[in-house]
């Protein structure tokens, strides 16, 4: 079982933070922890909590939002009713991974989740990655890989990550490749497509020549 991510939601408005939290927990591998309403709030429930990560509001009673976003450890979004560009650079500048604009469809935040999940996926904490992964999940946050989230598999797709699943442990390219019987170039690039979903994860490895390549496995739950 994949554990869930802890989501701290601060927001001084109780029924938006109401809402953020159930949209949180609506979607699997998420888990809202009790909202907040301060910036004092949230330090204290960042250190308790031990969120993953923070739905920020811009403007809190006791403190501008950005500027706590600024001594913050955790991956945040922002989300603000100040819709200026200044704000939103502000807010990148000082490291949100995000900024929504209030007031806006719920559907745009369970996007946005749901693309944050994906992007956790390709850079997960043991994970060894090379650029590619680096702009893979970087794809992922800002898009939302929406093209990629709601393409069907294909049958070759499907006994690809079979085979995965099937053999364990961590396989090359050219090892799913031989069982499912098609070429390594094929195998690529259906392993590339499911990696960059978070279906199965990759490492790079140097093998006996010592030339790095990258090896697969599934990843828990797909």
């Amino acid at each position: 079982m994949i554990p869930e991510l802890p989501v701290l939601v601060v927001d001084d408005d109780f029924h938006v933070a109401r809402l953020h939290c159930r949209i949180v927990d609506h979607l699997d591998g998420f888990r809202a922890l009790p909202p907040v309403g301060s910036a004092a709030e949230a330090m204290r429930a960042v250190a308790t909590g031990r969120p993953e990560l923070i739905l920020l509001d811009g403007y809190l009673p006791d403190r501008n939002g950005l500027e706590l976003l600024t001594e913050l450890t955790v991956d945040t979004i922002v989300i603000s009713a100040a819709s200026d560009a200044a704000s939103v650079r502000r807010a990148l500048r000082a490291g949100a991974l995000g900024y929504l604009v209030k007031p806006f469809a719920p559907q745009l935040l369970h996007d946005r989740l749901t693309a944050y999940a994906r992007f956790r996926n390709v850079l997960a904490d043991d994970a060894t990655v090379d650029q590619e992964s680096i702009e893979r999940a970087l794809r992922i946050l800002h898009s939302g890989d929406a093209t990629a989230s709601t393409r069907s598999r294909s049958a070759t797709e499907s006994a690809v990550l079979e085979a995965v699943a099937e053999a364990g442990g961590e396989h090359s390219a050219a090892d799913i490749a031989a069982v499912v019987g098609v070429s390594r170039a094929t195998a690529q690039r259906y392993l590339a497509a499911l990696a960059g979903r978070g279906l199965v994860t990759t490492q790079l490895r140097y093998g006996t020549t010592g030339r790095p390549e990258h090896r697969y496995s599934v990843r828990r739950g797909s």
